[in-house]
């Protein structure tokens, strides 16, 4: 999936969710789920999304979304990938 969002520093919750077609509420289980995705959050609790973040969002997207990879799937194949510090995506 192509995401289109403008370049910038940070990005808000409802921005990536918009951006992904997803509910906000996933993105907060899959910060939850993996480890990838650390956003910023503020003291109010406002999340930040760093463009590294959007990228990790892209390809845990990719994996269970477009390929249909379960949770622990997920995390094997980027677990593979952190290893052999493959590129992809």
């Amino acid at each position: 999936m192509l995401v289109n969002l403008p370049e910038k520093r940070y990005y808000s919750i409802g921005e990536i969710a918009k951006a992904f077609n997803v509910n906000t509420s996933l993105l907060r289980f899959w910060e939850k789920e993996f480890a990838e995705i650390q956003p910023k959050k503020k003291k109010s609790g406002t999340r930040k999304y760093t463009p590294e973040d959007v990228a990790n969002i892209q390809r845990i997207y990719h994996l269970i979304k477009e390929k249909g990879l379960t949770l622990e799937g997920t995390r094997k194949q980027l677990k593979l990938k952190h290893s052999l510090k493959g590129t992809w995506l």
